[in-house]
Formats: structure tokens, sequence, C-alpha cells
């Protein structure tokens, strides 16, 4: 029943397999794998057989002994109209046949989250929903991102494996590429990073130098408008360096444009300036929100502001008029998702739960990449 990656299609093996397989057979530098397909969830009736466990165990060396990314690919994942980003699930680091069944138990059952199905009520993705599972082997990265293509070419990455960055864990080093060359360039923190399942400190050293050289982030441009051509349409692209060599992990069509690169000078920003995150404007008070605790205080046309979110925040992203994060990058969960709500975001704001106070009354220019205080 299982599918090698490089025979995936949408049917089988949903949005995400099917879309790597197309570069895959177009001879790009995909990690090998094999998928578990829609219709081993749909006869599973969500347990997983013991003649499936058993083909995954047989399956499993042919994409080598290592650690391995278990990742959903559900049918209404990284399509045209929406990216569903992070609304089910993805395990990393996982090893031998009994993690693997476990972790391909626990993305059939993410199809049925909270935050999943609010997605698609609020999408109004009326279809019956199905998942496949993609089983990769694991690039341990040395640096990760996500670029993305068009007219130029954005990227961010950081030390370690991308989690970081899509997450929004680190603000990441970025640049933008016009014409081949590298136009913009922009220091982030990246105090931490991700490697398999641990997180740790990032040498001060490593902090304070660009994670990319000029030349790797040209390499990485030219394999994204590859990717862009071939896909037909401008991509979101997730990708690793292991050593050398760059891997490309996911892509899937861009749903929303990015916001340009700010070229305010120092004395015509305004009060506090972060990353644009997501082309619109709005008002509203601030609402510190510091864990899920905080949730039940959040109200229609409050602007949300906090450190960072990940994918159990998504329904926030329904009620609020705006975002504001203090880490993150314009790649990140909280900009991908605003961006699809149609509603402003500024990222990596230092300090911002702090400086911003509950009710404080804010102008949120996801363009500029600026909050004002109104009543100040």
């Amino acid at each position: 029943m299982l599918i090698d990656l490089a025979d995936a299609d949408v049917a089988t093996s949903g949005g995400k397999a099917a879309l790597l397989a197309q570069l895959l057979r177009a001879g790009l530098p995909v990690p090998p794998g094999f998928v578990v397909p829609t219709a081993a969830y749909e006869q599973a009736a969500g347990d997983l057989p013991a003649t499936l466990a058993a083909e995954i165990a047989r399956a499993l060396p042919r994409i080598g002994d290592g650690h391995l990314a278990v990742r959903s690919s559900a049918t209404g994942e990284d399509t045209a109209r929406a990216t569903a980003a992070g609304q089910h699930d993805t395990y990393l680091g996982v090893r031998g046949p009994d993690q693997v069944t476990d972790a391909v138990r626990r993305c059939w059952a993410s199809l049925w989250s909270d935050r999943a199905v609010a997605y698609r009520r609020r999408q109004r993705d009326t279809a019956p929903p199905s998942i496949a599972v993609l089983v990769q082997r694991l690039v341990d990265a040395d640096v990760a991102g996500v670029l993305f293509t068009g007219d130029e070419i954005r990227l961010e990455a950081s030390w370690g494996l991308g989690e970081s960055v899509v997450s929004g864990r680190v603000t990441p080093d970025s640049w933008v590429v016009s014409g081949g060359a590298v136009t913009h360039r922009s220091l982030g923190t990246k105090k931490t990073r991700v490697d398999r399942t641990t997180t740790r400190d990032v040498e001060q050293a490593d902090q304070d130098r660009f994670c990319l050289s000029d030349d790797e982030v040209t390499r990485l441009a030219q394999i994204g408008r590859q990717v862009a051509d071939l896909l037909g349409g401008p991509q979101d692209i997730e990708w690793a360096i292991a050593g050398s060599r760059i891997w490309i992990l996911q892509s899937r069509p861009v749903t929303a444009a990015l916001p340009t690169v700010p070229t305010l000078a120092p004395a015509e920003r305004r009060t506090l300036t972060g990353t644009p995150g997501s082309d619109a404007v709005a008002t509203g008070p601030a609402r510190v929100v510091r864990g899920t605790a905080d949730f039940a205080r959040v109200r229609p046309g409050d602007v949300l502001v906090c450190r960072t979110t990940d994918p159990s925040w998504t329904p926030l992203f329904g009620v609020v008029a705006a975002v504001v994060t203090e880490i993150g990058g314009l790649l990140s969960h909280a900009a991908i998702v605003a961006r699809e709500q149609g509603i402003p975001a500024v990222l990596a704001i230092p300090g911002a739960t702090t400086a911003l106070g509950d009710g404080t009354l804010l102008r949120v220019d996801g363009s500029a990449g600026t909050v004002d205080r109104l009543d100040s």
C-alpha cells in the first residue's frame, strides 16, 4: 500500500507529497521517502493495522537507518488557495518502526484537532478531508530556512533545522536577491537552534555573524527559481543545507504577497519598528497574550501582542485585527497565517509585550513594519 515519494500524486498522497514528487522526478535535491496514502487512513478507521505497521518496518531501510521526519500531507494542504500552515502535525528526529508508526497515528489524529477543524471552517472548506503521511530521511541541517520566489527572492535562515524559522522561535537572518545579486541583508538574533528534537543556545559569535554567505544565498535563489518555473508560479520553499549540499524539504504555492522591504530612514520611523509581515493596516486595543491561558481574554478587534505564536494560536487570527510579535521573521507561522487572513502583522519588536500594555490603542502598519501608540 505504501507509495514511493517519486510516485506520489495529490489524489493518493496529498498536496505536500505530490509537490515534492514533482521536484524529485525533475532531478531536484529532495530527501528520499515514502507515503502512507490517504487510502490507508480511510481504511484504518483511526487505528493502524498490524499489516501496515509491518509494511512500514520493511520500507524504512530503503530510506536509511538514521533519524526521520514524519509529516502530514492532507488533501487540503499546500494548495494555491490555502497553505494550512502548521495545522497538521510533523514529528522530527523519529527513529525505528515503533516511533514511525506512532507518529503516523498522531499525524492522522491531527486532521481532527481543534485548530485544523477551525481552519477548514474559516476557509469554508466543505470537502470531506483526508490525510496521507510522508516519511522522509531527516536532513541534519547546519543551516535551514525558507525562501519565497517572485520578482525578487526573499530568504530567511538560522542555524540548525528550519523549525526555528517557521515556528518563529528566532528572529532569523534575511536577504533579498534581485537580478542574481544580493540587494539587501539583515542580521537576525538567532539565539537558539533546533537539532532533531533538542533546542540549545547559539554561541554569541554565531549570533553575531550571518549564517549564510552571499554565494550560498544566490545558489539557493537559483534553485528557488528552478522550483518556481517547474511548478508554474511563485513558491514558498523550505530548504536545508548539510555540509555543502542543499536540500528542498517542501514547496507550496504562495497564497498572499509579501510586503516590500521597508526603506524608511531612522528619523522617519514611528514609535516601534519591526519586520513587516502582512500588507494591511488596522487599529485596535493591545491584548498581551503570554500563553493559551490568556486566549479567553482576547476580543474581536484586539491587536494580539505576544512573544511568538505556534499553530495552536491559529484560531486567534480569525478574531484579532492585527498581530505584533517580539521574535520571528517574515516567513514564520505568524506572518504566513496573518497574510492568509488579510490582517497586518509586525514581527521582531523586542520587548513589545512590556512596552505595549493591555488596552493601549495601537495602529499597526504591516506594510511599513510600524506600530503607533495612539493614546500616548
